[in-house]
C-alpha cells in the first residue's frame, strides 16, 4: 500500500530539501540564467513568459530554477534588463503592479511608479493599455476609494486635454470638451473634488502639470504645454 502523498510531504527532511535546492541552484550561475533570458527575449522579440522560456529549444534552465535564483520570475527579468515595457502583455503589467503593491504593503500610486521607474512600466503605458491608472489598479485587484479614483481620473483626463489644447485646461474649456466627449467627468464634478473652494481649479491644473512633467512634457510657467 502506497504512503499518502500528504504524509510524504510532511515527512520531508527540511535540511535535506534545502541541500537539494542548493545543488540545483549551483548547476547554473546567475550570469548563465540571465544570458538565457536575454537570448530568449531576442528570439521572441519581447520579454518571455515562463511558458515561452520553457518551450524555447535553446534554453536549458527550468523557469523554477530561475525563480530559485532570483526570488521571482519578474525579478530575474529585471536583473536581465528585460522589464516589460513596449512589448508587455496586459497580464504582465498587472503582475508588476501586484508585485509592487506587495513590496509597498499598500496600493501603488503614480508617484510610486515614478520612483520605481527602473523596474516598472510607465503610467502612460498603463493609461494606454487600461484607460487610466485607476482602471489598471482595479483590474490588478486593488481597492480604490471612490474619491481617490475620481481624482486620478480627473488628472488623467486633464493631462489628455492639456496635450490636445496645448495648455492647461480652463474650466470653460473642460465644459466644452465634455459636451463633445460624454466619457469625461463634468467640469463641476472635477471642481467639487477640491471642495468647490476658491483656487480649486488651479489646484487641479497644478496636479495636471505635475502629471505632464512626469510623462516628459514641457509646461511653461504660463501653462503652455509642449509634448
Amino acid at each position: 500500500m502506497h504512503e499518502s502523498p500528504y504524509a510524504a510531504i510532511q515527512g520531508i527532511d527540511l535540511a535535506a530539501l534545502e541541500g537539494f535546492r542548493a545543488g540545483i541552484r549551483r548547476r547554473y550561475s546567475d550570469d548563465q540564467i540571465l544570458a538565457e533570458l536575454r537570448g530568449c527575449a531576442e528570439r521572441l522579440g519581447r520579454s518571455p513568459t515562463m511558458r515561452e522560456f520553457l518551450s524555447d529549444p535553446e534554453t536549458h534552465a527550468h523557469p523554477q530554477t530561475v525563480i530559485e535564483h532570483f526570488g521571482s520570475w519578474n525579478a530575474a527579468k529585471r536583473a536581465a534588463g528585460l522589464v516589460p515595457r513596449r512589448f508587455a502583455t496586459r497580464e504582465e503589467l498587472l503582475v508588476q503592479l501586484r508585485e509592487l503593491g506587495r513590496e509597498l504593503g499598500r496600493t501603488p500610486t503614480g508617484r510610486d511608479l515614478l520612483e520605481h521607474r527602473s523596474s516598472m512600466p510607465s503610467k502612460s503605458l498603463l493609461w494606454h493599455t487600461f484607460g487610466s491608472l485607476s482602471d489598471a489598479l482595479r483590474e490588478a485587484g486593488f481597492d480604490l476609494p471612490v474619491g481617490e479614483e475620481r481624482l486620478e481620473r480627473a488628472i488623467a483626463q486633464g493631462a489628455f486635454l492639456a496635450r490636445r489644447l496645448g495648455h492647461l485646461p480652463r474650466f470653460a474649456e473642460w465644459g466644452e470638451a465634455k459636451r463633445a466627449d460624454p466619457g469625461l467627468l463634468t467640469e463641476w464634478q472635477v471642481y467639487r473634488l477640491f471642495g468647490a473652494k476658491r483656487g480649486g481649479w488651479s489646484a487641479l491644473q497644478y496636479l495636471v502639470r505635475e502629471r505632464l512633467l512626469e510623462e516628459g512634457a514641457r509646461v511653461t510657467p504660463e501653462g503652455a504645454v509642449e509634448a
